[in-house]
């Protein structure tokens, strides 16, 4: 199975779905991008894992943060990784069946990572994993459990003279409710403690339309406003096919939001002022045929009104 999933990883050329991500972030330049499932794979060849050895591999293989930090400096676009937190890692033996040796290791570390503009000026990193998570048998019931981590992070940053903090997330999947939710309660814990108003992106697994869980909800119901507001347009956006390969968008769910909280009544109106999807067209797809990612991504651009002048 290992060996399937490197194969599939292999194949879907994330080096030339870089710069189709770049491409997407270089036209509408954002101040923050949260990054989801922002992996980085080791490799260690040939590996020891499975003769029983402990040798972390070490050999970077992909790094997909930094081959977008590099598609995105190719297209004059200065951008800095300022908060990040691990979630996932395993490593695990890869069958190549190359004599003597017919294993190679692989080492899967799964990040959330925020990226600010260089021209943004940012403070305060935070981040953790949550306290819920899930264990996962390898291999099938009796195997070595693996810890499923997720997280979040967070900066502190401000654009156009209004502070706020900016949080990216990816919530559990739905097939795991409870877990899910829980940790939709740690993330609504820390986002609402926030001295400052609150920007939060991730992958929430919740679908805004209320017919998986409840986390959706309940982060509403905590104060925070979707700025999706296109009327009559879902918009989906998840989930293309695992190989990336339908030649038809397959989106079916929107489970990839941003959320507000915690900016002055007065603005309320002016929020949202623009939000659009990318990669959830055909004409998004590479040349190959590939999308550059299973999820079309959010952009939002936010309006607000000069901050307010202090009395003299």
């Amino acid at each position: 199975i290992a060996a399937e999933v490197w194969a599939r990883i292999q194949a879907s050329n994330f080096p030339a779905r870089a710069g189709a991500l770049a491409d997407e972030i270089t036209r509408s330049a954002p101040h923050l991008v949260g990054l989801q499932e922002a992996v980085l794979y080791h490799i260690q060849s040939p590996g020891d894992a499975a003769a029983g050895g402990q040798t972390p591999a070490t050999t970077v293989a992909y790094d997909f943060v930094q081959l977008l930090l590099d598609s995105l400096q190719a297209r004059g676009m200065a951008y800095d990784i300022v908060s990040e937190v691990t979630g996932t890692v395993v490593e695990l033996p890869v069958f190549t069946g190359a004599a003597p040796f017919p294993f190679d290791d692989v080492r899967f570390t799964d990040r959330e990572v925020i990226l600010a503009r260089s021209d943004v000026p940012v403070s305060n990193p935070q981040g953790a994993v949550f306290a819920a998570r899930i264990d996962l048998p390898i291999g099938g019931a009796g195997g070595p459990l693996l810890s499923q981590r997720r997280g979040w992070a967070s900066i502190d940053a401000e654009v156009n003279g209004h502070a706020f903090r900016f949080v990216s997330t990816h919530l559990e999947v739905q097939s795991v409710a409870p877990i899910q939710m829980m940790q939709g309660a740690e993330l609504i814990a820390v986002a609402t403690a926030s001295p400052l108003p609150v920007i939060m992106v991730g992958d929430f697994n919740s679908a805004a339309d209320g017919t998986q869980t409840l986390t959706y909800a309940n982060i509403v119901g905590a104060g925070f406003q979707d700025v999706w507001h296109r009327g009559g347009d879902p918009g989906y956006t998840c989930c293309h096919a695992e190989d990336l390969l339908n030649v038809a968008p397959e989106l079916d769910q929107r489970i990839d939001v941003i959320f507000l909280r915690g900016f002055r009544a007065s603005e309320a109106g002016s929020i949202g002022a623009r939000v659009q999807l990318v990669g959830d067209q055909r004409n998004d797809r590479l040349s190959s045929g590939l999308w550059p990612a299973d999820h079309a991504g959010v952009i939002a651009w936010l309006r607000l009104p000069p901050p307010a002048v202090a009395a003299q």
